[in-house]
């Protein structure tokens, strides 16, 4: 599996110009995409990854702290082109990108995972027309893969 993840002072996602998902931050939104080896047990991974990466803003000891460690909420979105393969001509290929009917429930397991580590996470819609706003605060962004 493969993140981008951009601490946020705030963010959200709309679908046909309904707000699907939102956080204020200080926290994360993530981008996931899956690939055709992924699994459960990566899902688990990458939640529990998420949840304890230090990205956010230092306390008075100058420690950055995580998600967990400030309660801070994740925005969770589902991003197939994460897999994109533009190495050769003008378009991408997505050959590396899970189906839908693997990839959704990975994405699910993501989010299950985080909740039961205690998140508050938001997300977007599986497959939708996603619009994402944000504004990320740094700007901080890093690629995680499990």
């Amino acid at each position: 599996m493969r993140a981008v993840v951009q601490r946020v002072s705030e963010a959200r996602v709309t679908v046909a110009g309904e707000t699907v998902g939102a956080i204020e931050g200080p926290g994360l939104c993530v981008l996931v995409g899956v690939t055709h080896e992924d699994t459960p047990d990566k899902a688990a991974q990458l939640a529990r990854k998420l949840w304890t990466l230090r990205l956010l803003p230092a306390n008075d000891d100058g420690v950055e702290q995580s998600c967990s460690d400030l309660g801070a909420p994740l925005l969770v979105i589902s991003q197939f082109t994460l897999y994109g393969d533009a190495r050769k001509g003008r378009r991408p290929t997505w050959n590396a990108a899970a189906p839908g009917p693997v990839a959704e429930p990975l994405v699910d397991e993501v989010v299950a995972r985080l909740r039961a580590l205690g998140a508050k996470v938001e997300t977007g819609r599986f497959g939708a027309d996603m619009q994402v706003a944000l504004v990320n605060d740094g700007p901080f962004t890093v690629l995680v893969e499990v």
